[in-house]
């Protein structure tokens, strides 16, 4: 385990966003499990909620302000910290001006984005100096992408090495997603034609991979016997993250594809889920009809403990190779809150004292946190298992 007050940062964690609704699970969850020695803090645009916040969790975290439309405080908050992990988005028009900073700084830098465009305009502008100066730049550490990214790189190591790998995964959930989630996604919705144009640009700068082959291509809808539900494409950007990976690590093999999918027992509910994706998607053109649906589920806003206690994923994964084919699992509590939090606030900790590979840039939970992540999560309660090997 790496040492804590290893440098000469005020802190070793700054947890950006703390007084919104997933930011504070986080906090309570880091206030319960920090290690004793660990330095860290709350930060937020609203000095008297981080106060308040403060009280609640025992007077334990430091207190730092910071602003998105200050970038001084940014840059200042972004110098205090080994990580910095960022509840505060939606990530395309906030997050920027923090992944700077910490690219300059060396800080290491979290965030639960689940934006492609985001992701992609963050590695053209800031990859390059932050591989300059060792910061980490980590994103979607949430259910977007953690369960899919580690899923199918725990499954991947249940399958020979050296040979083409085939990877399949198949999402289940019974839960709310976030305002933020929300928020994010119809900002995406709106904005189809930068999404396309950040691709494009981020594959311009990508290097090319030479001596293998990796694709993660959207799937036709389907029954999946191996699963024993109705298979729906999800084009969320869980899939370009395992695909990242893949392409950073050897072990996925010479030619290495996955694919992913929602997984919906009935057809009519399938059909009811495509033809509700596309109302929303459909609405989000229309400013008026966006406005509306975004006052349906305002960030910061969330479900009470007990409808949370309800919650439940699980993320089943196929993967065939080398005359070796493997089911997985991975499962855990309410995904859009709860599980999410534990999932940032164990990334965090991994990247301060966990020994990990050597990285920086940006990189993919896989990449940057691996087998600790791994461990720490399964000590968290949320299961990575090997359900057949046929």
């Amino acid at each position: 385990m790496g040492k804590l007050n290893g440098t000469d940062r005020a802190y070793d964690i700054v947890l950006f966003g703390a007084t919104g609704f997933v930011g504070e699970l986080t906090a309570e969850y880091l206030a319960a499990h920090a290690p004793e020695g660990l330095r860290w803090a709350i930060a937020g645009r609203s000095a008297e909620k981080l106060e308040r916040l403060r009280e609640r969790l025992g007077g334990a975290p430091g207190v730092v302000r910071a602003d998105v439309t200050d970038p001084d405080s940014v840059r200042a908050m972004a110098r205090l910290a080994r990580v910095v992990a960022t509840t505060v988005g939606p990530y395309i028009t906030y997050g920027e001006d923090l992944v700077e900073a910490c690219a300059d700084a060396g800080t290491d830098y979290l965030d639960l984005t689940g934006e492609p465009e985001f992701v992609d305009l963050t590695y053209v502008r800031h990859d390059a100096r932050a591989r300059e100066t060792g910061a980490r730049l980590v994103h979607a550490c949430g259910f977007d992408s953690i369960p899919h990214d580690l899923g199918a790189y725990f499954t991947v190591r249940q399958l020979p090495e050296d040979v083409p790998l085939r990877v399949d995964g198949f999402v289940r959930a019974e839960g709310m997603f976030s305002g933020g989630t929300f928020a994010s996604a119809l900002n995406q919705f709106a904005r189809g034609r930068h999404l396309l144009a950040a691709a494009r640009e981020r594959r311009h700068h990508e290097p090319r991979l030479m001596g293998r082959r990796v694709a993660a291509p959207m799937g036709a809808p389907r029954f999946a016997k191996e699963v024993g539900a109705w298979a729906l494409p999800l084009p969320t950007i869980d899939a370009e993250v395992v695909r990242r990976s893949a392409r950073a690590l050897a072990r996925y093999g010479p030619d290495f594809r996955y694919r992913h999918y929602a997984a919906v027992e009935r057809l009519p509910f399938a059909l009811g889920g495509v033809a509700g994706v596309s109302a929303v998607f459909a609405a989000a053109q229309v400013p008026p009809a966006r406005r509306w649906l975004s006052d349906r589920i305002k960030p910061g806003e969330g479900p009470s403990a007990a409808r949370r206690a309800k919650s439940w994923f699980s993320v089943r994964f196929v993967g065939e190779g080398g005359g070796r084919r493997v089911f997985t699992e991975v499962s855990g509590g309410d995904p859009g809150y709860d599980e999410t939090a534990k999932m940032f606030a164990e990334s965090a900790l991994a990247l301060v004292l966990d020994e990990l590979p050597e990285t920086a840039g940006q990189v993919t939970p896989a990449v940057a946190m691996g087998d600790a992540l791994l461990a720490r999560l399964g000590a968290a309660g949320i299961t990575f298992r090997v359900a057949a090997v046929r």
